[in-house]
């Protein structure tokens, strides 16, 4: 059994879940301590279901919890902040979507997201600390836009530079970086601070 100060990290994939070659499933596979929000059966694109199978995830964890998402894992993480009962230590969300706007062909349209809870995204702060990592030429938002968010939610906001959408088809594959940012929440886990950007 793990230390109660060790953390359990729990990987909140996207909309596309589990991807081999993703840099999310290459972390999971080099820790110990680790769980994964299973992708869904059915209605993959309900919020209130992702939000649900998170939840019952953290509710078989007794340990300290870090939360590390991606993409729409990070609305999934900030939805389930907003009435969870279950506290966690911190959360990376890295490569947040902006689902208030249009998406590029090939993800959901406008409609079909609010019509599937997403919209609109909470701008409450979060009751841990978090810390956004957003790229500049993300083709799912616009990194003015995230760093909007990472205000609303109290985040340290990282800026990784041009990353595409940090996902296979922008090269990641192995992102080396997440051991830091990680380890970093680890050392803020105890306090709350208010945004601050930090370039990679």
């Amino acid at each position: 059994m793990t230390s109660p100060d060790s953390p359990t990290i729990v990987i909140v994939p996207g909309l596309r879940d589990h991807v081999a070659d993703h840099w999310q499933t290459l972390y999971a596979d080099r820790l110990d301590n680790v769980r994964i929000v299973p992708p869904l059966e059915r209605d993959e694109l309900s919020l209130a279901a992702r939000v649900a199978a998170l939840d019952e995830v953290l509710h078989e964890i007794d340990e300290p919890v870090v939360l590390v998402a991606h993409s729409a894992g990070c609305l999934i993480a900030v939805h389930w902040a907003q009435a969870a009962a279950r506290p966690v230590r911190a959360a990376l969300l890295a490569a947040p979507p902006d689902f208030e706007v249009p998406l590029p062909d090939g993800y959901p349209t406008l409609p079909d997201l609010r019509a599937h809870g997403w919209a609109p995204v909470p701008r409450r702060r979060l009751p841990f600390p978090t810390t956004v990592a957003a790229s500049r030429n993300d083709p799912l938002a616009g990194f003015r836009r995230v760093a909007g968010m990472a205000e609303t939610w109290g985040s340290r906001l990282v800026d990784l530079g041009e990353v595409g959408h940090l996902n296979p088809a922008s090269g990641y594959g192995p992102w080396p970086e997440v051991d830091d940012l990680v380890t970093d929440l680890l050392h803020r886990s105890a306090r709350a601070g208010g945004t601050e950007l930090v370039r990679s």
